[in-house]
C-alpha cells in the first residue's frame, strides 16, 4: 500500500552536508508520522528524527540534534533530511520510514513501512 523511496546519499567528508530525499506514495501522506533511522554495519538500526503530519512537532536523536533538520513538503510528498557538520560516525544507511504514532514514539517497532535506505559515507 505505501513505497517510499530514499535518494541523496553520497560519499562526503566530515563537516560536509547531504540532503537526504523520501518519496512517498500510495497511502496519505499527510497524515502520517515520518522518520529517519539509519544503520551501520555490525550495528542495530536507530532512530535518526521524526516529524508529524503538520510538520509542527520534531524529534531528533541526541547524536544528530542541532545538526541535522528533518523537514517534510506533502504536497509533494516528501520527506527530506538536511545533515550538516557530517562525521565519520554518521556513515549508515539511512532508511525512511512512516506511521500513525506520535513523534514520542521512536522505536523502528511503531513504523510498520519502509523504504529500502540510501547509503551515507562520510570519510575523515
Amino acid at each position: 500500500q505505501v513505497r517510499l523511496v530514499e535518494s541523496g546519499g553520497d560519499f562526503v567528508q566530515a563537516g560536509g552536508s547531504l540532503r537526504l530525499s523520501c518519496a512517498a506514495s500510495g497511502r496519505s501522506f499527510s497524515s502520517d508520522t515520518m522518520a529517519w533511522f539509519r544503520q551501520a554495519p555490525g550495528k542495530e538500526r536507530e532512530f535518526v528524527s521524526n516529524i508529524n503530519w503538520i510538520g509542527a512537532s520534531k524529534n531528533y536523536a541526541d547524536s544528530v540534534r542541532g545538526r541535522f533538520t528533518i523537514s517534510r513538503d506533502n504536497a509533494k510528498s516528501t520527506l527530506y533530511l538536511q545533515m550538516n557538520s557530517l562525521k565519520p560516525e554518521d556513515t549508515a544507511v539511512y532508511s525512511c520510514a512512516t506511521g500513525q504514532y506520535s513523534v514520542a514514539y521512536t522505536s523502528q517497532y511503531y513504523y510498520p513501512y519502509w523504504g529500502q535506505g540510501t547509503q551515507v559515507t562520510v570519510s575523515s
